[in-house]
């Protein structure tokens, strides 16, 4: 199998199941336009993290690591009406083009974008009486994994879903002697949550149009949130 292949069956699935979205394509081409890294989910992804907020009924998300808005949409739009989105970007600019784009999609009565490093400003809304949160989605700086994921843990419930993107790293997570920082970052993950008895998880390895890579999925149960 090759990269080649693995594209062109993620753009079949994509026609197949997904089809054009003009407010989604609007937004990663915004996000082209103004620079931003081409590093967002992709279709199917941003789908499958749809359907997960769908399946758990969320009606409130958090999300660390916005980057233009593509997944914050994909979330937003599986809440209620009255649902909240609370979504964490460090870098100005991203968070600029990522407003425009959920106020373009019609979200922006249900997302809150905040802007600056997440390790600050998760004190803030803990301290502002945010959470728990139905759905919390991380994507954002690898090294920081684990401390986000304990931030996700102190805002949750029983029942709470924690997703962790690009936590196999091309197969380089099993590498023990790796100096790669995003790796041992992604290790010391799985190291918490294997330590964390009220937290059961998995892992999917994952290939298509962003390469080899995959996700971490865990549930928190009535222990981890008492």
């Amino acid at each position: 199998m090759t990269q080649d292949r693995w594209t062109a069956v993620d753009q079949y699935l994509t026609a197949t199941l997904i089809g054009a979205d003009p407010t989604l394509d609007a937004a990663l081409r915004a996000s082209e336009t103004a620079g931003l890294p081409s590093i967002n989910v992709t279709p199917g992804q941003g789908k499958l993290l749809h359907l997960l907020a769908r399946v758990q009924q969320a009606r409130s998300i958090l999300e660390v690591g916005t980057l233009g808005g593509y997944s914050t949409i994909w979330l937003a739009r599986a809440l209620p009406e009255d649902g909240t989105l609370v979504t964490l970007e460090i870098d100005p600019r991203h968070a600029e083009v990522a407003r425009a784009n959920v106020e373009r999609a019609g979200l922006a009565d249900r997302v809150e974008i905040r802007q600056g490093a997440a390790l600050d400003i998760l004190p803030v809304l803990a301290e502002q009486g945010y959470g728990p949160f139905d759905l919390v989605f991380i994507d954002a700086d690898k090294p920081s994994n684990a401390d986000y994921f304990r931030w996700a843990l102190r805002f949750s419930r029983p029942g709470t879903v924690i997703i962790v993107d690009n936590t196999v790293r091309g197969g380089a997570v099993a590498d023990a002697a790796s100096t790669d920082p995003a790796v041992q970052g992604v290790r010391r993950l799985h190291e918490l949550i294997a330590a964390e008895p009220g937290v059961t998880a998995t892992a999917v390895q994952t290939v298509g149009s962003k390469g080899y890579d995959g996700f971490t999925l865990a549930v928190v149960d009535a222990k981890a949130a008492t």
